[in-house]
C-alpha cells in the first residue's frame, strides 16, 4: 500500500506556537533572553543509535520554528546517518549525560528533552541530572522495562515514557500474520482501534483512515465514501466492542492448524536420532564387525559345534575370560583370538560412551524442543533484542508456535524464550543451514528484527531461496532503503523501527495535547484533543470548520463544563471557549487546527 503524501491539505495560515511553545517562551522572557536574542523554543535530544537521528529529523522537519540540539557520544554506530546533514541542528558530543553536559547544551530554559539512549538506567540517570538543571522541563524518556517506566512516570510530573520496542512490536506481529497492526487507543468513555473495514460492523466505524482509488493510490483521512465506493481492505477507526478481529482470528486459525500437526511419537523418534553421535556410532559399528568376523574365524578353527556355543566362545574371548593355555589352536585361530580380545577391550568403553552420550543428548534435545517434529505453519523470529523479545512474547500470547534464532546464546530474549518453552537456535540466520534447522521450508512467516541490516537482508533472501512464497517481515533502518528492498526483492513488509516510533517521540515533545499515535502504512496519525481558546478564529465557528478532508477528522467534542465526551456531535454546533475537539489528524493538519484554536500572537516588546 502506497500513500500519496502530496494529497495532504497544507495549513492555510502561518503557524503560531502551541501550548508547549508558549510556556517555554514566557519562561524564557521572565528569566531573560539568551545572548543572541533567539526566542524560538529549545528542544534537546540525547541518544546513541538510529532513533536519535530519526527523532531529530522528525523535529527538524515538522515545520515548527524551534532550536534543536542533539547530544550523542563521540563514537556512533555505523548505521546512524550524519546528524550534521540535518539543517539547523546543533550537535554536541559527550561521554556522559550529566549536569555539565546539559548546561553546555543550553538545557536551562529548554521546552523539552528527549532521552532515547538504548539503556534504561542511563536514561533515568540523565533525567535526574536534567531535572536539576531545569526543574520545569518536559521529559520524554525511552524505556524498555515497563515496570521501571511506570515508576519514572510517577517520579517526574511532566513526563512521557515511551518504549520503542512496545510500539514497534505490534506492527511486526500483525505483518507476520498479514493483518493490520493492533493499535488500540483508550479515550475517555471508549476504546478505539484500527481495523480493515471488512472486519468490523459498519455501526462501529468512527471514521475512515485510508481509501484506495483503485489505481494504486491511497488517500489518508479521506471524506467518508459512499457505500458503493467502500472497499473491504480500507482502514477505519472503529470502536472496540470486545469481538476478536483481524489478528486474533488469524492467530487462532494458525494455532489450531499447528496443534493438529504435532506428533509426539515422531518427536521422540527424532530425539532418539539426535541422541546418536555419528562418529561414535561408526566406531562402535566397526568394532562390532571386527568382533563378529574374529569370532566366526575362531569358532571355525576350533571346530565349535552349534550357534549358541560359537557365541559363547566369542563372548568369553572378547571379555578375556577364555583359557588360552589349554587350547591347541593353529596360527589363524590364535590371530583371530588375539584380535577378538583386543576388539572386546575396545567395545566395552565404546558402548558405555555411546549410552552416556545418547542419554545426555536426548535429554537436552527434548528439554529444548530442538528435536521435536518438523514444524508447519510456525513463525520464525530472528534477533532476540528488545524488539524481537516483544514480538516473541506477543506471538506466544496469541497461541502461535514460534522458533527463535540469535547468534548470541545470552541474547536479551534468550531467558524469555526458555521460560516460554520456545525453541531457541544459536546461530547465524544469514546461513541457510541455520534457517533449515528452524524448518523454514514449512514455516508460515519469517520475522527478521536483528540490529544488523546486512544479516537481516541476507536471512530474508536465503529464506526466499528455500521457499519462494514465504511471507517475510524485515527490519531495516533506512526507510527509503526498506521501501526499495520491499519492491525489488518482493519482500512482503520491510519496516524501520526508528521510523515507526519517531513520530510518537516527536509528538510527545511538541504537542502535549496528543493522546496517541496511529501508524498507517509509513505515516503516523495523531489522536489529539485541541482546546478552543478565547479570541481564537474557531470561537463562534461551527464544528464542521474544524474538519478538513485529507488532513483532520473530528471524532468527538467535549464542552468545558461537561463530564462526558459527545462522540456524535453535530457539525453545526457552535464552538465556544473551553470546548475540546477530539480529532484524528496528520501532523500538518493538527498544527493548522491548533493555530485556529489559538488567538493570534501579539508582538512581544522588549525593553531597551
Amino acid at each position: 500500500m502506497t500513500v500519496d503524501p502530496s494529497r495532504e491539505v497544507p495549513p492555510s495560515r502561518p503557524e503560531v506556537p502551541t501550548t508547549a511553545f508558549r510556556k517555554s517562551l514566557v519562561s524564557r522572557l521572565r528569566e531573560g533572553l539568551p545572548r543572541n536574542g533567539d526566542t524560538r523554543p529549545h528542544f534537546v535530544v540525547c541518544g546513541a543509535d538510529a532513533l536519535v537521528y530519526t527523532v531529530a529529523e522528525e523535529l527538524a522537519n515538522t515545520g515548527h520554528r524551534v532550536r534543536l540540539t542533539v547530544v550523542v557520544p563521540p563514537k556512533l554506530r555505523a548505521d546512524v546517518p550524519d546528524l550534521g546533514a540535518l539543517r539547523g541542528v546543533r550537535v554536541i558530543r559527550a561521554e556522559r549525560l550529566d549536569e555539565r553536559t546539559f548546561r553546555t547544551a543550553g538545557l536551562a530554559g529548554a521546552a523539552a528533552l528527549a532521552l532515547v539512549m538504548p539503556d534504561d538506567v542511563v536514561n533515568l540517570h540523565a533525567a535526574l541530572c536534567a531535572q536539576a538543571v531545569e526543574p520545569e522541563l518536559r521529559l520524554v524518556i525511552r524505556m524498555f522495562n515497563s515496570g521501571l517506566g511506570y515508576g519514572v512516570r510517577r517520579l517526574f510530573a511532566d513526563s512521557a515514557v515511551l518504549s520503542d520496542a512496545a510500539m514497534a512490536a505490534p506492527a511486526f506481529v500483525a505483518a507476520s500474520l498479514g493483518e493490520v497492526a493492533p493499535t488500540h487507543v483508550r479515550l475517555p468513555g471508549r476504546t478505539v482501534f484500527v481495523a480493515r473495514r471488512a472486519d468490523v460492523p459498519e455501526g462501529n466505524v468512527i471514521c475512515s483512515l485510508t481509501a484506495a482509488d483503485g489505481a494504486g493510490r491511497v488517500d489518508v483521512l479521506p471524506a467518508e465514501p459512499a457505500p458503493a465506493a467502500q472497499r473491504p481492505a480500507d482502514l477505519v477507526l472503529a470502536e472496540a466492542t470486545g469481538r476478536p478481529v483481524g489478528q486474533d482470528v488469524a492467530a487462532a486459525r494458525l494455532s489450531r492448524a499447528s496443534r493438529t500437526r504435532r506428533r509426539p511419537v515422531a518427536a521422540f523418534g527424532k530425539a532418539l536420532r539426535a541422541a546418536l553421535s555419528r562418529k561414535l556410532g561408526i566406531a562402535v559399528m566397526i568394532t562390532l564387525v571386527v568382533t563378529a568376523i574374529s569370532g566366526t574365524v575362531l569358532a571355525h578353527a576350533a571346530h565349535v559345534d552349534g550357534l549358541w556355543k560359537s557365541i559363547y566362545v566369542t563372548l568369553l574371548t572378547a571379555v578375556g575370560s577364555s583359557d588360552v593355555q589349554d587350547q591347541d589352536y593353529n596360527a589363524v585361530a590364535q590371530a583371530a583370538q588375539l584380535l577378538l580380545t583386543l576388539a572386546g577391550l575396545a567395545l566395552l568403553p565404546l558402548i558405555t560412551a555411546a549410552v552416556v552420550e545418547g542419554m545426555v543428548n536426548a535429554r537436552l534435545a527434548l528439554a529444548t524442543r530442538a528435536a521435536s517434529d518438523a514444524r508447519e505453519d510456525h513463525i520464525i523470529v530472528v534477533g532476540l533484542g528488545s524488539v524481537g523479545t516483544r514480538v516473541l512474547r506477543q506471538l506466544v500470547d496469541l497461541g502461535l508456535e514460534v522458533v527463535a534464532i540469535d547468534r548470541l546464546p545470552d541474547a536479551r530474549g534468550a531467558k524469555v524464550a526458555e521460560q516460554l518453552g520456545v525453541p531457541f537456535i544459536v546461530g547465524d540466520a544469514a546461513l541457510e543451514e541455520t534457517l533449515r534447522a528452524a524448518s523454514v521450508e514449512t514455516s508460515k512467516a519469517l520475522v527478521v528484527v536483528s540490529t544488523d541490516d546486512v544479516t537481516n537482508l541476507q536471512a530474508a533472501l536465503n529464506a526466499r531461496s528455500v521457499r519462494p512464497d514465504l511471507r517475510v517481515v524485515l527490519r531495516l533502518f533506512d526507510d527509503d532503503f526498506a521501501r526499495r528492498v520491499q519492491t525489488a526483492f518482493s519482500i512482503d513488509i520491510s519496516r524501520s523501527v526508528s521510523r515507526l516510533v519517531a513520530p510518537a517521540f516527536a509528538a510527545a515533545m511538541l504537542e502535549r495535547d496528543v493522546l496517541a499515535t496511529i501508524p498507517v502504512d509509513r505515516h503516523a496519525l495523531l489522536v489529539a484533543a485541541v482546546r478552543v481558546l478565547p479570541g481564537s478564529p474557531l470561537e463562534g465557528a461551527p464544528l464542521g470548520q474544524a474538519d478538513r478532508e485529507l488532513s483532520v477528522r473530528v471524532i468527538g467534542l467535549r464542552a468545558e463544563d461537561a463530564e462526558k465526551i459527545d462522540w456524535t456531535p453535530s457539525v453545526g454546533r457552535e464552538l465556544v471557549t473551553g470546548d475540546r475537539i477530539y480529532v484524528v489528524a496528520r501532523r500538518a493538519g493538527l498544527r493548522a487546527l491548533v493555530e485556529r484554536a489559538t488567538p493570534p500572537a501579539e508582538p512581544v516588546e522588549l525593553e531597551q
